[in-house]
């Protein structure tokens, strides 16, 4: 997909936009430290997936529940 190797930008309100990038670092709501591996568009909205540090593994977020780490 397009979107997986260039990102994708998406809007969830008017007030906020939230951009992920693969190879972006984030943190989930719940502290976890991550890399975003995939941007997924499907009919039920946009899903990143991310691979944690610890736990290892793989994790499917919406975009409001992550955050970009600078």
């Amino acid at each position: 997909m397009l979107a997986q190797k260039l990102g994708f930008k998406v809007s969830l309100s008017h007030s906020h936009q939230y951009q992920f990038q693969v190879g972006d670092r984030v943190e989930t709501y719940n502290h976890c430290k991550g890399t975003v591996v995939r941007v997924d568009i499907e009919e039920g909205g946009v899903f990143i997936v991310v691979r944690l540090d610890i736990p290892y593994g793989e994790f499917v977020y919406d975009p409001y529940e992550l955050e970009i780490i600078r």
